[in-house]
C-alpha cells in the first residue's frame, strides 16, 4: 500500500501562524521535503520536531520527484514544504504532484498560512473574483508588454515578485497604469514589521524610489 503525500503550508513570517494538524502531520511523516535543506532544518528545529530531510527545488525537481514517488509507493510517507507559505502555489512540486497522481498515491492538503488572501482582504478591492498574475518577466520590455495585457482586465490583480525588485515593478506599473488605478502593497505580511499602503503605481514608485523598502511583498492591483 501506498504512503501518502502531505502538502503541508507553513507560516509567511509569523511562526506563531502554524496550524495545529501542520505539526501533527510533520511529527508522523517518515520525510520531510524542502525546498532549502538549511531553511527545512531551521523549521523542524524551531518545532521541535526531528526527521529525515530531503530536498525538491527548481533545481533537482524531475529527479527529486521520481524519487520521491518511489519511496511513497513503498508505503512511506511525505510532507512537502516550501521556504514559506503553502507549497506548490509560486513554488516547486507541481511535477511531484502530477506524478503522485499518475501513480494513484494519496495526496492530502494541509491548508494554512499564505500570503494571497491576507493582501486581497486588505486591499478593499472587490474580491468575489480575482485575477492571479503571479511573478511578470525579469525582463523589463516583456514585463510592460505583459502589464499592458492586464490593462483592460476588470478582476482585481495580484502580483508577486522578488523584493528586490518592488521599485521596478512599481516604476513599469507607473508608466502603464499612471495615476487611473489604485494599488495595494502589502509588506512582510505577518510580521512585526508588516506594512499596508494604499495608493496608485506613480506614488508609491516615487515614494519607494526615495526610500528603499525591503522585505516580502504582495501587490493587488485595482481592475478597470
Amino acid at each position: 500500500m501506498s504512503g501518502i503525500l502531505y502538502l503541508v503550508a507553513i507560516p509567511i513570517g509569523n511562526e506563531e501562524d502554524i496550524t495545529l494538524r501542520a505539526l501533527s502531520v510533520l511529527k508522523s511523516a517518515d520525510i520531510v521535503l524542502c525546498e532549502e535543506r538549511s531553511e527545512g532544518a531551521r523549521l523542524l528545529r524551531h518545532y521541535g520536531i526531528e526527521k529525515q530531510i530531503e530536498t525538491l527545488n527548481e533545481h533537482n525537481e524531475s529527479a527529486s520527484a521520481g524519487i520521491m514517488v518511489d519511496v511513497l509507493k513503498k508505503g512511506k510517507s511525505i510532507s512537502l514544504i516550501s521556504d514559506a507559505g503553502t507549497p506548490v502555489f509560486s513554488d516547486p512540486g507541481r511535477v511531484l504532484v502530477e506524478k503522485a497522481i499518475q501513480q494513484n498515491i494519496k495526496i492530502v492538503p494541509v491548508p494554512g498560512a499564505s500570503s494571497l488572501l491576507p493582501a486581497l482582504i486588505v486591499s478593499g478591492f472587490p474580491i468575489k473574483e480575482f485575477v492571479f498574475a503571479g511573478f511578470l518577466s525579469p525582463k523589463r520590455e516583456r514585463r510592460l508588454t505583459e502589464l499592458r495585457n492586464l490593462k483592460k482586465e476588470q478582476r482585481t490583480i495580484v502580483l508577486m515578485d522578488t523584493p528586490y525588485r518592488l521599485v521596478q515593478l512599481l516604476r513599469d506599473m507607473a508608466d502603464v497604469f499612471g495615476e487611473t488605478r489604485r494599488v495595494c502593497v502589502a509588506f512582510n505580511l505577518t510580521m512585526p514589521s508588516e506594512e499596508i499602503y494604499h495608493s496608485t503605481p506613480l506614488k508609491l514608485y516615487q515614494q519607494f524610489l526615495k526610500v528603499e523598502k525591503k522585505g516580502e511583498f504582495v501587490i493587488v492591483l485595482e481592475g478597470k
